[in-house]
């Protein structure tokens, strides 16, 4: 077991019951503020190369590189696009999506880690899922995913019983782990040293389990990080 300051294993106080804004450690302007921020931070780069890319193009002496130019504009623009689709299930409201299926939200995982040293093994039949559900999903699956820097399977799954959606992603791999910002947010606590930008998604997916009435448990061990939200059906 890694050790923390607050055991990992230990289920996460999740609890919607009697939750009110009052007792959330982050909420309203405050909230906007670290979700724009994380937002600004993964648009930057493939904005940035896109610019990078168009530069090039115009530069007289570099017109030897323009098809690596017109590459790294092609692959920041698809990088771009995959970002803010993503986003917008993950932390928007999806326009006026009501449901999704487990294609939709598969093809939106896979954009953000096709290329990245984890495989992502999908384990969820078709089927489909609430506005809140996949918010918790693809997050879910997204910081499953990367609790591997160092290569690994990614293995999420889902299953509906008894009135519940578990929804569990398992990390394999070496050196699997979360950064102590992650735990923090995935403990729905307030951040109070580190990087705002690893702290907020995971505190985000603990805020989307919470208010729709769930639950959500995080285990660390060695080589092996396993993350589950129970939601209501």
């Amino acid at each position: 077991m890694i050790p923390t300051d607050a055991d990992p294993a230990a289920p996460l106080d999740a609890q919607a019951s009697g939750l009110t804004a009052s007792d959330l450690p982050v909420d309203g302007p405050d909230l906007a503020a670290f979700i724009a921020g994380k937002l600004c931070h993964d648009f930057i780069s493939p904005s940035g190369a896109i610019v990078s890319g168009l530069d090039l193009m115009r530069d007289p002496t570099a017109q030897d590189m323009r098809d690596d130019a017109l590459a790294l504009i092609e692959q920041s623009a698809r990088k771009m696009v995959a970002l803010v689709h993503f986003a917008r299930v993950a932390f928007g409201a999806a326009t006026t999506s009501e449901r999704f299926t487990a294609r939709e939200l598969h093809d939106l995982v896979a954009g953000m880690t096709d290329g990245g040293r984890a495989a992502l093994d999908w384990r969820i039949a078709d089927g489909e899922f609430s506005k809140p559900q996949a918010r918790a999903l693809v997050n879910l699956a997204y910081l499953t995913v990367g609790a591997l820097p160092m290569g690994g399977n990614a293995v999420v799954q889902a299953r509906a019983e008894n009135g519940r959606l578990t929804i569990e992603g398992v990390a394999d791999g070496a050196r699997a782990r979360l950064k102590p910002e992650a735990v923090v947010g995935l403990k729905g606590e307030r951040l109070t040293e580190g990087l705002a930008g690893q702290w907020i998604q995971p505190y985000w997916l603990w805020l989307t389990a919470t208010q729709a009435g769930g639950t959500l448990d995080l285990t660390v061990d060695e080589g092996r990080v396993v993350l589950i939200a129970v939601l209501p059906a």
